[in-house]
């Protein structure tokens, strides 16, 4: 089987069209520039552009839209081999506003349907899906079916332990084949040998502070220690442990995919995110989507609300109030925003997205974790585009130096 990837994503992909003015309405715009959109598309950008190994599970119409989408996705080093084309469907755009620092109106033309919404249980890999480091699933995958029940059926997937049914097959058949004694002593030395594990995995919890084991289970100190910290801008050395094995969900709460008024209050969403949550490890969200999530809107009761209904992590995002990331285990990190000249805020949280994936697989403590993607969403909001514009490690780097996003100098994205 081939490696598993770092960071597999579903849902939402399309164009965006964004004017190349800012401060201008729509309707005198002159200039625009086309994009790779989709927030699960643009996760998998970012996490790319950090180094990691990404794919996305999508669909796109059969037109010249779908044929840049599968382009683009290729030039940014994400893997399209799930990415399928729906041939009733047209290929999703999306047009904005930018008015800086934080009206940017967004314009989505997704009928009669999005080819996205079209992706099928049947037809997904779960072998690749159940393999994959991390997995990312959005609200929005499920709004409407099949992409529900698909998403639904990659977040069971995941809450498998695949193993476990093989091992219980194999024992299964050797027990057919043994004897009561041979039994017997197998059970004794497989009993002194778990008593072992435990003690070795006890041991080795006891060094690492707010991260995830393999199977995406908390694993940390209870005071939630960080590792010796060095300078501001430096990036803690990977986790030397076993691979993480986590499923994002990002609440991404867009009411008008529900068929609902802006205001809407989301009692349609909610029955389907609780579900969609029970299989999650992370949760991540903005005081919006949490509050559509779980009823509550002040960030300590959404992070403990979304704990209660399944994940391990909770991500609050508050805008300029910063992020808030809560862990069973008890370790809490309240992050400040980067200070930045805001051009466009559209990309930002898909920049911190990526940045999230890349944090949680190096095994770096949540402070650290939710300072990087932190800077990461700042240097987009900084920049015109959004996919075009995930940055890359040293400028993250430099940006956590510097404690501050520096503004964007001539053609930058």
């Amino acid at each position: 089987m081939p490696a598993p990837y770092d960071v597999i994503t579903m849902g939402r992909i399309g164009v965006d069209i964004y004017p190349l003015q800012t401060g201008v309405p729509l309707a005198r715009v002159e200039t625009f520039g086309k994009f790779l959109g989709g927030s699960p598309s643009n996760v998998a950008v970012a996490a790319a552009r950090l180094g990691r190994r990404t794919a996305v599970i999508t669909r796109t119409g059969r037109d010249a839209f779908g044929d840049y989408l599968h382009q683009a996705l290729g030039e940014f080093g994400v893997d399209d081999r799930w990415v399928s084309a729906v041939p009733e469907y047209p290929t999703p755009v999306t047009f904005c506003e930018i008015f800086p620092p934080d009206h940017f109106p967004l314009y989505f033309y997704r009928q009669p349907k999005a080819p996205d919404l079209e992706i099928r249980g049947e037809e997904l890999d779960l072998d690749a899906v159940r393999a994959a480091r991390v997995f990312w699933m959005t609200g929005t995958g499920l709004c409407a079916e099949p992409s529900r029940t698909a998403t639904l059926t990659a977040l069971r997937a995941r809450a498998e332990r695949p193993y476990r049914r093989a091992r219980a097959e194999t024992e299964d058949s050797r027990d057919r084949a043994e004897t009561e004694d041979s039994r017997a002593r197998r059970a004794e030395t497989e009993d002194s040998r778990a008593r072992r594990a435990e003690t070795e995995d006890s041991r080795a919890r006891a060094g690492t502070g707010g991260t995830f084991a393999h199977d995406g289970t908390p694993g940390g100190r209870a005071d939630g220690g960080a590792p010796a910290a060095g300078p501001a801008g430096s990036r803690p050395p990977e986790s030397s442990g076993p691979p993480p094995r986590i499923t994002v969900f990002d609440l991404d709460w867009r009411p008008m995919f529900w068929g609902e008024r802006k205001d809407g209050d989301g009692e349609a969403a909610r029955a389907h995110y609780r579900e969609a949550l029970a299989h999650a490890t992370v949760a991540v969200g903005n005081l919006d989507e949490c509050e559509i999530a779980t009823g509550e809107r002040d960030p300590r009761a959404a992070a403990a609300a979304l704990l209660a209904a399944g994940p391990e992590l909770a991500v609050v995002k508050q805008g300029p109030g910063g992020v808030l990331a809560v862990h069973r285990d008890g370790t809490t990190a309240e992050i400040p925003p980067l200070p930045v000249d805001v051009v466009n805020g559209l990309g930002a949280g898909d920049a911190f997205g990526g940045a999230l994936c890349h944090g949680l697989l190096a095994g770096w403590d949540t402070g650290h974790v939710m300072r990087y993607a932190n800077a990461a969403g700042a240097i987009v909001a900084s920049r015109l585009a959004c996919s075009s514009a995930m940055p890359f490690p040293h400028e993250v780097e430099q940006a956590l130096a510097e404690g501050l996003v520096a503004p964007a100098t001539g053609d930058a994205p």
